[in-house]
């Protein structure tokens, strides 16, 4: 499964209605989150780390705009090395979105986050989905991943669900005039039926049983992060000098 056409998808009334929602709640995340490396894996023309201010963010995944071109399911970071992963809708749509999972909690730091974003299955749209008879096209072909089973998924790598948000409860309508119609039905359900909005953010930090947090090195930690910088733009240049 592809999550190619998306983007596409997004530029759309319904698609902006629901972009902008993400992007409003991943600036509210993750402005205050602090590190040296950011990743945001998916989605290469849309700016999700715009609010975070770590000195090198950047996007990995295969489509075009992305800075590091890779397997998701092989990240070619070392271990360890990363303190924030974000990910929109990469999970729906990949054929194995656990060892993506696998593989985000391999690169994370102690204490690193990730962010995910996804469509709730329990939702007017869940409901389109499943009744709807072309089931192939952006929104509609991903594999939503309900929010409970998300936070077992991550529970069981050892992650500690922190803060997450239901929004937009509108029906799937196409067209923005119907749309704007039905917002009013954003801050009623906010307050009556939370669970039920169409897309959801789930913010979860990676924790280490056992382990004794102290104060970083910050000259070890510089160092890693200029290591990673140095392979990020090797990388980077590398995609870009290859032969078409």
């Amino acid at each position: 499964m592809s999550i190619k056409g998306f983007e596409e998808w997004l530029q759309t009334p319904q698609g902006e209605y629901v972009l902008n929602w993400e992007l409003d709640k991943h600036d509210l995340l993750l402005s205050d989150v602090f590190g040296f490396n950011a990743v945001q894996m998916g989605l290469p023309a849309i700016d999700y780390l715009r609010a975070n201010r770590m000195p090198l963010r950047f996007r990995c995944g295969r489509e075009v705009g992305d800075e590091v071109v890779s397997d998701l399911h092989h990240l070619p970071f070392a271990s360890q090395s990363v303190d924030l992963v974000v990910l929109p809708h990469v999970l729906e749509f990949d054929d194995n979105p656990h060892q993506v999972l696998r593989e985000v909690e391999r690169v994370l730091v102690p204490e690193g986050q990730a962010v995910v974003t996804g469509f709730n299955p329990f939702s007017l749209w869940g409901v389109k989905r499943r009744l709807n008879s072309d089931a192939t096209v952006p929104p509609w072909a991903g594999r939503y991943i309900s929010v409970p089973r998300l936070k077992d998924w991550f529970a069981l790598l050892g992650f500690e669900t922190r803060a997450g948000a239901f929004g937009r409860y509108a029906p799937a309508v196409s067209e923005g005039k119907w749309l704007r119609r039905y917002s009013f039905m954003e801050p009623a359900g906010d307050r009556w039926w939370p669970f039920a909005g169409a897309v959801y953010i789930v913010q979860a930090i990676k924790r280490q049983h056992g382990m004794r947090l102290m104060t970083p090195k910050w000259q070890d930690r510089k160092a890693r992060a200029k290591a990673l910088v140095s392979v990020t733009q090797q990388v980077s240049t590398n995609s870009s000098e290859a032969p078409e």
